[in-house]
């Protein structure tokens, strides 16, 4: 995306009058302008427009493009703009908005042709220039056999068949599909194991209703993908990074607070051993070394077993092979960097402590990094079993876990051995 463009949407999002902003971007990159707006700004800008504004809009737009658009209208407004488009279009438009947005239907688009398994390379050549003349786009060619989708046609490979000697089984390729009804995610997973094919929407009798291709899919796997970076940060997931300052503190006030209290349920641990640490001070320089090293160690085991959760791997009643994997991982990993720590501390103290401080800093580590494994593995498995979903405010309680209990076995070892 361009500074230019990146800016105009800043612009937009931030406005009281974001129609009035959109009416002076050029008429040829509004499409592109408002289309790589987050949904909140999308929905605010088309209440925000005219009809007359919406109408001179959606006339340049595709049926799939209007369909989008429509959604976010009211239901006069919508069947209003519906009657000025040509009836080709209209019709299209209103097949799109009769299903749900976030189904396999509501991402599909109508760039297809349909040809029978017995016609000769010719005549589908045929039907796709109709085609494209007409729509000024190249459908997805699908074969059918008696009505029944058989597969795809590649369209490249009527331009090197020979339509003499060749026919339609030559190049007939095998066609993914979904029900119309099944949900966006569930697409997303058929096109991971297709990632080069188009992918046919069928209604219950297997009849062909639309196609699906790569880029149709690409806001829906941006939205996965932020979606799954909010939960891990406990964002909420329909904030965007357009949102006035007022906005964001409303969606993260609440997890600020919760946050506070955990903080402070760490604090009353470290202060159980104030005397501890006004006795030997150079305790206090490495408690951040020890909390720091369990949450990270406990979000990377929460991380493996989310994605273990999201791919129907492991379950709560399956899960002890896993959760005894992280714990005995963080144990040899808190060997490994309790050792180096201990090394250090050993190094820069040993004529007050000999070896003492190491010990404490090196058994504090493998503890504290057992702490993370088990928390960090068995956290989303219970979430998950409760229906809550498995990344949800994990890190908060994998981070206090990690705190609280290896500030207490830290402080505490170095309490019953330094002193």
């Amino acid at each position: 995306m361009s500074q230019q463009v990146a800016d105009v949407q800043e612009t937009i999002a931030m406005s009281p009058e974001p129609a009035a902003r959109f009416t002076e971007v050029p008429r040829t990159e509004r499409r592109r302008v408002f289309f790589s707006l987050p949904d909140e700004v999308q929905n605010a800008l088309v209440a925000d427009m005219s009809r007359a504004e919406l109408e001179q809009f959606i006339q340049r737009l595709d049926p799939d493009e209007v369909t989008e658009v429509l959604r976010f209208a009211d239901e006069d407004t919508r069947e209003s703009l519906l009657t000025t488009l040509d009836a080709e279009r209209r019709e299209k438009t209103e097949f799109l908005l009769s299903f749900d947005a976030e189904s396999a239907a509501g991402l599909m688009n109508l760039e297809y042709v349909t040809v029978e398994r017995t016609r000769d390379l010719s005549e589908v050549s045929e039907r796709v220039r109709r085609f494209e003349e007409r729509t000024g786009s190249v459908p997805t060619i699908f074969v059918t056999d008696d009505g029944e989708l058989v597969g795809e046609l590649p369209a490249s490979s009527l331009a090197v068949a020979d339509h003499d000697t060749e026919t339609i089984d030559d190049y007939l390729q095998e066609t993914p599909r979904v029900r119309y009804d099944r949900e966006d995610e569930d697409v997303v997973e058929v096109f991971m194991q297709n990632r080069e094919r188009a992918v046919a929407v069928l209604d219950e009798e297997g009849d062909i209703l639309g196609v699906i291709h790569a880029e149709d899919l690409l806001a829906i796997l941006e939205e996965a993908q932020g979606e799954t970076l909010y939960e891990f940060t406990g964002v909420a997931e329909e904030e965007s990074v357009l949102d006035g300052p007022m906005a964001k503190v409303r969606r993260r006030y609440k997890w600020l607070i919760l946050n506070l209290g955990t903080a402070f349920l760490a604090a009353a641990v470290v202060g159980l051993f104030e005397s501890t640490i006004a006795a030997v001070a150079i305790l206090a320089a490495y408690m951040p070394v020890v909390a720091g090293m369990g949450g990270n160690a406990g979000t990377q085991a929460m991380a493996v077993t989310v994605r273990g959760i999201s791919l129907d791997e492991v379950s709560l009643e399956t899960g002890k092979r896993v959760i005894f994997n992280e714990v005995v991982a963080g144990a040899i990993n808190g060997l490994i960097t309790g050792a180096l720590v201990a090394v250090i501390a050993i190094a820069f103290s040993y004529a007050e402590f000999s070896v003492l401080l190491g010990a404490v800093i090196g058994i504090s580590m493998v503890a504290n990094l057992v702490i993370a494994g088990f928390f960090g593995a068995i956290t989303p498995l219970l979430l998950e079993r409760i229906g809550y979903d498995p990344a949800t405010s994990a890190t908060i309680f994998i981070t206090t876990a990690t705190d609280v209990l290896g500030f207490f076995v830290f402080l505490g070892l170095a309490e019953a051995i330094l002193l």
